[in-house]
């Protein structure tokens, strides 16, 4: 097994996981099959200190595999629902969620698509805990849909709150904000510029810089040397496979 075979959802994979890096003793809190593997990627090589839930209640001792019904999980100690939000409000916790529509700061929507938010043209999930994840906690995105209809110059309905609007609010209520990585099927992005707009971090291979930005709704940070998204390690790959996604569930996404 060699990391020059990786394909295209592993390579994303990697790049989400990268968001974890440096995160110390933190619940890995990712939503979905590709945030799952990414986060139990990066517990289980670079980040060791991370706990992470068996998606239920407890914290699982060993790599989990996702999509096995059944998996039996060794709980280091257990962690039912009501427990979450004492992580959540200690800010300990970095959690990777979805988005419908996102813009330059990073303000984001799964909520509903149209003007008018009483009569929108698509009712989708609502606010969900987006706004207090976004106020106090640590925060990465997975995008798969990289277009112009996703990332606009302004979402329809703010669900979790950007950089911009953090700043109005001032030091005291954004002390904690800190949107860490957005990932889709073309690259990897932040925030990390002097006033926070989105920069292109890495494109994953066989993408190009004018590709992103043919699809991005709004002007990004470009970088003048823009690289290209690493390739696992062969460790990574090999666990990735055989642990932690052994009936490549991850791949539904990409097909």
């Amino acid at each position: 097994m060699s990391a020059a075979e990786a394909t295209l959802d592993e390579i994303i994979v990697i790049a989400l996981a990268e968001a974890f890096r440096g995160d110390g003793e933190i619940l890995c809190n990712p939503i979905g099959t590709v945030p799952m593997c990414a986060g139990r990627l990066a517990r289980s090589t670079f980040e060791p200190d991370m706990v992470y839930t068996d998606g239920i209640a407890a914290l699982s001792a060993e790599t989990l595999p996702v999509g096995v019904p059944g998996a039996e999980a060794i709980p280091e100690t257990y962690m039912p629902y009501r427990s979450l939000f004492d992580v959540v409000w200690s800010g300990r916790r970095h959690v990777v969620m979805g988005a419908s529509q996102m813009d330059m700061y990073g303000n984001q929507n799964f909520a509903a698509i149209g003007d008018d938010y009483s009569k929108p043209k698509a009712q989708l999930l609502g606010m969900r805990g987006a706004p207090g994840n976004l106020i106090n906690n640590k925060t990465s995105y997975w995008i798969p849909n990289h277009s112009a209809r996703v990332f606009v110059p302004k979402v329809d309905v703010v669900s979790g709150p950007g950089y911009d609007r953090m700043r109005e609010l001032g030091p005291v209520a954004s002390r904690f904000h800190n949107i860490v990585r957005v990932v889709t099927k073309l690259a990897a992005l932040d925030f990390e510029t002097d006033d926070n707009r989105m920069r292109l971090r890495s494109v994953h291979p066989g993408v190009t810089v004018d590709e992103v930005v043919e699809n991005t709704g709004f002007e990004l940070v470009i970088p003048d040397d823009v690289p290209e998204s690493r390739l696992p390690t062969d460790e990574e790959l090999a666990v990735l496979r055989n642990e932690i996604d052994p009936n490549d569930a991850r791949k539904a996404e990409f097909r």
